[in-house]
C-alpha cells in the first residue's frame, strides 16, 4: 500500500509522514522531491522548468519508482508530496491505481492563516525563505477545494497524533500506540 500525504506547503506532510513511519512497523518514507533536485542538478538550465513537477520525466520516474517499490517491498510506503495539478495527480496516483497499486490519498488541510504561521515558524521568522511555499498557498487551496478533494484531513489546531491516527484509521492500518514509543515532546502538525 502507498499512503500519499498531500497538502499545501506548511500543512504538516513531512511531520505526519515521519510520525506514521515511526508508528507503523515496516513502513518506508519515499521522497519524490529527491529526484526533482537530481534533475535540477544534472540538467542544463534551459531544460528545467520553474517547478520540477513540470518536467514530465519527474512524474514518470517517480511513478515507476513507486510501482517498483510497491511490487518489491512488503511494507507500507509513505509519500509526503504536494500534488496540486490535477493532470500530474492523475499521471502519478491515477496511473498507479489503474495499474493495480493500492494508493490511499490524503490531503492535510489547514486555513491560510495556519499555513502562513507554520511557514513563518519553519523559516524562523524570515518568510522570504519560504516565498515559493507562500506563493503556492492559493493554488493549492483552490486545487484542494475544487479539483483534488479526496481524503481531506483537517489539521488546524490538532496534535500530530490525532492526525496520523485519523489517516491510519481511514486507511485501515494499525499503528503502534504513541505512548509505547519514546517521544521527546508532542508536536503540532
Amino acid at each position: 500500500m502507498i499512503l500519499w500525504i498531500n497538502g499545501a506547503f506548511g500543512s504538516g506532510k513531512t511531520t505526519a509522514a515521519h510520525e506514521l513511519n515511526r508508528r507503523l512497523p515496516g513502513s518506508y518514507v519515499f521522497d519524490p522531491e529527491s529526484f526533482g533536485f537530481c534533475l535540477f542538478e544534472n540538467l542544463p538550465e534551459e531544460c528545467c522548468a520553474g517547478d520540477f513537477q513540470d518536467i514530465p520525466l519527474w512524474r514518470e520516474t517517480n511513478r515507476k519508482m513507486l510501482a517498483m517499490i510497491d511490487r518489491d517491498y512488503p511494507g507500507t510506503v509513505i509519500v509526503p508530496m504536494t500534488l496540486a495539478a490535477a493532470q500530474y495527480w492523475d499521471e502519478i496516483i491515477g496511473q498507479l491505481r489503474r495499474d493495480g497499486v493500492d494508493v490511499r490519498h490524503f490531503i492535510l488541510y489547514a486555513s491560510r492563516e495556519t499555513l502562513t504561521a507554520r511557514l513563518q515558524k519553519r523559516a524562523l521568522g524570515d518568510l522570504s525563505r519560504e516565498q515559493f511555499a507562500l506563493d503556492a498557498i492559493e493554488r493549492c487551496m483552490t486545487a484542494f477545494d475544487t479539483g483534488i478533494t479526496e481524503g481531506i484531513v483537517q489539521t488546524d489546531g490538532r496534535e500530530i497524533d490525532d492526525v496520523v491516527n485519523e489517516i491510519a484509521s481511514r486507511a485501515g492500518l494499525t499503528l503502534t500506540p504513541a505512548e509505547n514509543i519514546v517521544k521527546t515532546k508532542p508536536e503540532r502538525v
